[in-house]
C-alpha cells in the first residue's frame, strides 16, 4: 500500500479494516483491546460493532462471530439501524484477507494516537468557551500524546536471577530523625508515599514542614503544595524551622532571618491552592510547567491530601477520599519522586494517648494505599510541656506498631522523635506493636464492609 495522507489513511476505508483485523486476528485484538476506543471510529454503526468487540473479548476472550452479531441485534429494537449496521458488517466482512492488512494493524499506534488527540483537541475547545483551567486542558492534550501499547512485560523471574540477587539500595530522601531513618530503611523513596495523620491542631503542617526542611537542608530540591495556609504562612512555618527563631520574634529579627536563610543550594518552592481548587492533574500539570522552568523536586509535600479534589468521580465520598491517595501514589510511581502528605483523624483521637489506625478519617483505602503512615499525638498536657508521641502505624519497610517520644515545641520550630523512654520521662508505648496484626485484620474487615455499602 502506497503512502497516503494521513487523514486520508486513517479515513472509513481504513476503519473498516481495523475492525476486520479486530474480528479476525485474536492476538491482534488481545494487544490493542486496552487502549481501544469505540469513538476512535466515526460512524454510529463502527462505534456499535467495536463496542460489542471489546465487551465480548473481555468476558469470552475471543473475538464475536457472526451469530454472536445476530444475537445482538435481535436486541435493538430500530429496524432502521438493525439494516445499517448489518450492512456495515457486510463491508468490514467484505475486507477480510486484505493484501495490506498487515499494513493496516502496523499503522494502529499511530491510528489510535491520532483519534486521541483529535478528541483531545475538540474537548479543549468546549474547555476554553467553559473558561476551564488551562492546566486541564494541557493534561487533557498531554494524555492523548502518550497514547501507545505497554512495552513492559514484566520481570522476568527465571531470567533475571542474579541481577535479583544483587542488593540494590532504595534511594532515599531522609527524614531528619535518626531513629525514623532507621525504622524505614533510609527514609522515603521514589513512588512511594508517606502520610503523617493527627487531629485537628496538633501540629501536622508543622511535621510536613519539618521534614520539607530537613530535606532542603540535606541539599534535596522540595515542592510543598498548600491547601491550607497561604503561600506567606507556610514560608512562616519555614523561616522558624529552619533558623530556630520563634514565630512572634521573625518581623524585629529580619536581618537574621535572611542571614541564616542564606547559602542553602537546594531549592524549596510552595504553592497554594485553595481547598478542593485542586487535584492530582492540577498537581501534575504545575510540575510539568515547574520542569519547564528548570526546577525539579526530589520531594513533594502535599499540605494535606483530604483537601484534593478527587480526580475521577465516585460511587461515594469514601470512595472518591481513597481515590485521592491513590492518585497521589500514583503521581508518585510515575514521576519516580516520594510524597509525604497529611490525613485528618477523627474527633475521638483527640485525647487519645497513641493514635491507632482505626482514628483515620473516612477512609481506611489511605492505609491500603500508603508505604509509611505516623500518627501524631499531643493532648493539651503535651502541648503545655512540648511534649508528642509519634506512633507507626504502617511500615513497608521494617517494623511497625511501635512508639516514639518526642519533644514538639512548634515555637521554635523544634520537632525531635528519640528512642522509647529517653526523652525527659515522656514513656514510649509499645504495646501496641504486639497488636498490630490483628489491628490491621479488624480494619482491613472494616474497610470492606464499607466498599460493600
Amino acid at each position: 500500500m502506497q503512502a497516503v495522507d494521513t487523514l486520508e489513511k486513517f479515513g472509513q476505508s481504513y476503519q473498516s479494516k481495523v475492525i476486520a483485523a479486530l474480528l479476525s486476528d485474536l492476538p491482534f485484538l488481545n494487544q490493542v483491546s486496552e487502549i481501544t476506543n469505540k469513538d476512535f471510529f466515526e460512524s454510529d454503526q463502527d462505534k456499535w460493532i467495536v463496542e460489542e468487540i471489546l465487551d465480548y473479548q473481555s468476558k469470552q476472550f475471543a473475538a464475536p462471530t457472526l451469530d454472536v452479531f445476530k444475537v445482538k441485534l435481535s436486541k435493538l429494537t430500530s429496524d432502521t439501524q438493525k439494516k445499517q449496521i448489518v450492512e456495515r458488517i457486510k463491508q468490514v466482512y467484505d475486507v477480510f484477507g486484505a493484501d495490506d492488512m498487515d499494513f493496516v494493524k502496523s499503522e494502529y499506534i499511530k491510528f489510535s494516537k491520532f483519534q486521541k488527540l483529535k478528541s483531545a483537541i475538540f474537548q479543549s475547545v468546549d474547555l476554553i468557551k467553559s473558561e476551564k483551567s488551562w492546566d486541564d486542558i494541557g493534561v487533557l492534550i498531554q494524555n492523548a500524546l502518550k497514547a501507545g501499547l505497554e512495552n513492559n512485560l514484566g520481570h522476568d523471574y527465571f531470567k533475571d536471577i542474579a541481577a535479583r540477587m544483587e542488593i540494590t539500595k532504595r534511594s532515599c530522601v531522609p527524614t531528619g530523625w535518626k531513629v525514623v531513618n532507621e525504622l524505614m530503611d533510609g527514609g522515603l523513596g521514589p513512588g512511594e508515599l508517606g502520610v503523617i495523620v493527627a487531629p485537628s491542631g496538633v501540629g501536622k503542617t508543622w511535621v510536613l514542614c519539618k521534614l520539607a526542611a530537613d530535606a532542603v537542608k540535606a541539599g534535596f530540591n522540595v515542592m510543598h503544595y498548600t491547601l491550607e495556609l497561604s503561600e506567606i504562612y507556610a514560608g512562616t512555618r519555614y523561616d522558624t524551622i529552619m533558623t530556630g527563631i520563634p514565630s512572634n520574634e521573625l518581623k524585629d529579627r529580619k536581618d537574621e532571618v535572611v542571614k541564616k536563610l542564606q547559602g542553602h543550594k537546594a531549592e524549596l518552592m510552595v504553592k497554594y491552592y485553595p481547598p478542593r481548587g485542586a487535584s492530582v492533574k492540577t498537581i501534575k500539570a504545575h510540575l510539568d510547567k515547574c520542569k519547564g522552568f528548570g526546577f525539579k523536586p526530589d520531594l513533594i509535600i502535599i499540605d494535606y491530601a483530604d483537601l484534593l479534589k478527587p480526580v475521577s468521580k465516585r460511587d461515594s465520598i469514601y470512595a472518591e477520599l481513597g481515590g485521592v491517595y491513590e492518585e497521589i501514589r500514583g503521581l508518585s510511581g510515575e514521576l519516580g519522586i516520594p510524597v509525604w502528605t497529611a490525613s485528618q483523624t477523627n474527633r475521638g483521637a483527640i485525647d487519645s494517648e497513641v493514635i491507632q489506625a482505626d482514628s483515620i478519617a473516612d477512609s481506611y483505602a489511605k492505609v491500603m494505599t500508603a508505604d509509611f503512615i505516623m500518627s501524631v499525638s499531643r493532648k493539651a498536657k503535651d502541648k503545655l510541656n512540648n511534649t508528642a508521641r509519634f506512633h507507626v502505624m504502617k511500615n513497608r519497610f521494617g517494623a511497625d506498631g511501635l512508639t516514639f517520644p518526642a519533644k514538639m515545641d512548634t515555637m521554635v520550630g523544634q520537632i525531635d522523635v528519640f528512642q522509647p523512654q529517653s526523652a525527659d520521662g515522656i514513656v514510649a508505648t509499645k504495646e501496641a506493636a504486639n497488636g498490630a496484626t490483628l489491628e490491621k485484620k479488624l480494619l482491613a474487615k472494616k474497610y470492606i464492609e464499607n466498599i460493600r455499602i
